[in-house]
C-alpha cells in the first residue's frame, strides 16, 4: 500500500478550502437553520484509511480523539460524528489541535487535549 504524505500546512488548507467549497453550496442549498445530516455510511476503519492516504497526522489525530471519546464518555464515536466533528465549520477545535499535536509529535499535549474532548457536540459549539 502506497501512502501519500502531505504536509500538515497543506492538509490545514485543503480542509480549510474543502469547508468553504462546501460551506457554500450547503448555505445556498439548505435554510440558515437547516443542519445537514451525515449519513453512517462508511466503516470507520475505511474513513480512517482515507485520512492516512490524506495525511499521517490526520489520522493519528483522529485515532486519539476517538480513544479520548471512549474514555470519556464511555462509548465509541460513530463514524458520521468523527466526520462532522472533522468538517462541520473549522473543525472540532479539540480534534484539530489533537491532529496538530500528533503531527509535532507532542504526546503530553495530546494527554491534556483528551481531558477537554466533550460528549456532546453542542457544548463544544
Amino acid at each position: 500500500m502506497r501512502v501519500l504524505c502531505i504536509p500538515f500546512g497543506a492538509f490545514a488548507a485543503f480542509i480549510v478550502l474543502f469547508g468553504l467549497a462546501t460551506g457554500t453550496v450547503m448555505a445556498q442549498a439548505a435554510a440558515p437553520s437547516a443542519a445537514v445530516p451525515i449519513a453512517d455510511d462508511m466503516p470507520l476503519d475505511d474513513y480512517l484509511g482515507l485520512l492516512t492516504q490524506i495525511a499521517p497526522a490526520s489520522h493519528d489525530g483522529a485515532q486519539a480523539y476517538l480513544q479520548a471519546f471512549q474514555q470519556r464518555c464511555g462509548r465509541p464515536l460513530k463514524t458520521a460524528e468523527l466526520r462532522r466533528a472533522m468538517s462541520d465549520g473549522d473543525g472540532d477545535p479539540v480534534l484539530m489541535a489533537m491532529i496538530r499535536a500528533s503531527h509535532l509529535r507532542e504526546v503530553n499535549t495530546l494527554t491534556q487535549l483528551g481531558l477537554r474532548v466533550a460528549c456532546d457536540r453542542r457544548s463544544v459549539r
